[in-house]
């Protein structure tokens, strides 16, 4: 079993504030992006808002939650020790998983692959974002 990510919040507070923390990146990640495109100030000024900014923070957080990948059993194994409800997108039949464990709201949220774990890893960070934390943030 392999983890990547940095973001594992054990309680809501964490959310908040590693959320908290990547909103100077994020309005910098557009900026920078926004010079990269040559937008000038008034197209800047017309283009970027705070729902832009808001868009890319969402992005970042979600990029660095904490995801475990494993197979199957590593899977099983995992949650036999942890009282979580699991939420599990992809097929049972393929013998990939990855996941990201939020004990904060008691949930797994799991997406199964064969031969793509990077494209589950970037699957399960949006549906994780998307069903756990938006809500929250």
């Amino acid at each position: 079993m392999d983890t990547d990510g940095l973001f594992a919040p054990a309680t809501e507070d964490d959310v908040h504030r590693q959320y908290a923390a990547v909103g100077p990146a994020a309005q910098e990640a557009v900026r920078e992006v926004a010079k990269g495109l040559d937008l000038g100030a008034e197209a800047y000024d017309e283009q970027v808002d705070a729902d832009l900014v808001l868009t890319a923070r969402e992005v970042i957080y979600a990029s660095l939650l904490a995801v475990h990948v494993g197979t199957r059993d590593e899977f099983e194994e995992w949650c036999a020790d942890r009282e979580r409800e699991v939420t599990e997108l992809g097929s049972e039949h393929v013998s990939g998983v990855a996941w990201h464990d939020a004990p904060w709201a008691g949930t797994v949220v799991a997406a199964t692959f064969e031969n793509e774990p990077d494209a589950a890893v970037g699957t399960l960070r949006r549906q994780a974002f998307g069903r756990l934390y938006r809500e929250v943030v």
